[in-house]
């Protein structure tokens, strides 16, 4: 059984105990479905990727994204992560600050910034497919939120789908106590990996807050999310809410766990949302898995 490299991370903070920890098997090729998850599982994060060579030769390299229950086509910080891991084992390097990242949801250009030692980068996210929510998603989220939310509440699919709640005041956000079991019931009807609640923000270092939901995966709330906030950068574009935060802006999130995570979104020319921020190496070691 052969030893595989490893690392252990914080994604979207420049420092340990911060952000949201990913795990990251860099030697994935040889491993079948079955095993990626259980190990996905006993990591117990929020996302775990494997990465493996290329199919397609203008990748340079290739990821795979595991919940502690099912596999993600793309996710944020699993995808900041892992080119910030490729780039630190020297799997990959940049060439004139850019990657290329293959995952089940197709070939996306990463953007890899700063220095060598503390790079700075971003992962552009799939397109955003946005819908309003019917008649019996907005019944049960008047439940849940009471009179909270203000604005249009969307489902929105960029590999995963996400329901977008946005509020009328950050301090709503910071606020809210989830009831975990009914957005868990939302989500399932509504066939979203979870829900993010969102506000816009008057602080030095964001103009968004976010907090994001999962309880059917096992993680009641996530620290810090890439693809809700590039789902929210979507929203934001098609509702004319950019100019309110900002283009690019940061969105705070997982403060109210104790990791604080920063994230860079942006909207370019062709309407697509990027999303990145800085990563801390915590952990590099070797993984026996079977």
């Amino acid at each position: 059984m052969p030893s595989r490299r490893f690392i252990q991370l914080d994604v979207f903070t420049d420092r340990a105990g911060a952000g949201n920890a990913l795990a990251v098997v860099l030697d994935g090729d040889g491993l079948d479905d079955e095993a990626m998850q259980r190990f996905a599982t006993w990591t117990n994060l929020s996302e775990t990727t494997f990465l493996l060579a290329p199919t397609d030769p203008r990748a340079d390299y290739r990821v795979r994204i595991f919940t502690p229950r099912q596999e993600l086509p793309f996710a944020g910080h699993p995808s900041v992560g892992s080119a910030r891991a490729a780039l630190h084992a020297e799997i990959v390097q940049a060439r004139d600050g850019m990657l290329v990242q293959e995952c089940s949801a197709g070939l996306l250009p990463v953007r890899v910034g700063g220095n060598l030692e503390r790079p700075r980068i971003a992962v552009r996210a799939p397109r955003a497919r946005l819908r309003d929510v019917d008649a019996a998603e907005a019944a049960a989220l008047d439940v849940v939120f009471d009179e909270a939310t203000a604005g249009r509440r969307r489902v929105v699919d960029n590999g995963p789908v996400w329901l977008l709640v946005p509020m009328a005041a950050a301090a709503d956000v910071r606020a809210l106590q989830p009831d975990f079991a009914a957005i868990g019931a939302i989500c399932a009807s509504a066939g979203c990996v979870g829900l993010a609640v969102y506000a816009h923000a008057k602080a030095a270092d964001h103009e968004l807050v976010v907090r994001a939901f999962c309880p059917n995966d096992a993680i009641p709330e996530d620290p810090v999310t890439g693809s809700a906030n590039a789902a929210i950068g979507a929203a934001l574009l098609v509702d004319g809410e950019l100019a309110r935060s900002g283009n690019p802006y940061r969105a705070s999130q997982g403060r109210e766990l104790g990791r604080d995570g920063i994230v860079e979104v942006s909207i370019d020319s062709d309407g697509e949302a990027w999303i990145g921020g800085r990563c801390v190496i915590v952990i590099r070691g070797e993984v026996d898995w079977p």
